[in-house]
């Protein structure tokens, strides 16, 4: 790496509103404050829910002849 060129990379505290707090690097030389992380994201909680918009995912199953109880049992293995 060329001297003099790059900027300084820093470790810096993020901060979630949910109250998570940690620290990794960045070259923005402040500390950060996000919305949404990896502990109150409801992708990495496990509390995601499948909304059905417009009937969609019925719309799915009827055209495929998928029903609910054969859903549950191939999601269940």
């Amino acid at each position: 790496m060329k001297a003099k060129i790059h900027p300084t990379y820093d470790v810096v505290k993020v901060t979630c509103v949910c109250g998570n707090t940690f620290e990794t690097r960045s070259t923005l030389g402040r500390d950060l404050s996000v919305e949404i992380c990896s502990a109150c994201h409801p992708f990495f909680t496990g509390k995601q829910k499948l909304v059905d918009t417009a009937g969609r995912v019925e719309r799915f199953r009827k055209k495929y002849g998928i029903r609910e109880d054969e859903a549950k049992e191939s999601a269940e293995s």
